[in-house]
């Protein structure tokens, strides 16, 4: 993470994904304040406390292949079309 200065002031800084997990893993496990954790690794509360730890726990089943639910699927005209099948091949 480099910060650079212009004009004596920081511009935004972008983390690695790795560094937002590890944060976000630190937050969800609750041993330090959220004061604590952000004079640990120098990041302001909003960042991770609304936006990486709820990321966090939105793709947390990414991690072990899940993938989103499937919408409801009708199965009446499914069921309709299996029941015709045979009365086709019979003839």
């Amino acid at each position: 993470m480099v910060k650079k200065m212009v004009s004596g002031r920081r511009t935004r800084r972008t983390h690695h994904p790795a560094f937002q997990a590890r944060v976000a893993l630190a937050a969800l496990r609750e041993e330090c304040t959220i004061a604590e954790l952000c004079a640990q690794f120098e990041v302001h509360p909003q960042q991770f406390g609304d936006c990486w730890k709820r990321q966090l726990l939105e793709r947390v089943a990414d991690a072990f292949g899940g993938r989103a639910l499937p919408a409801a699927v009708d199965l009446v005209p499914l069921r309709t079309k299996i029941g015709h099948l045979p009365l086709q091949s019979g003839f």
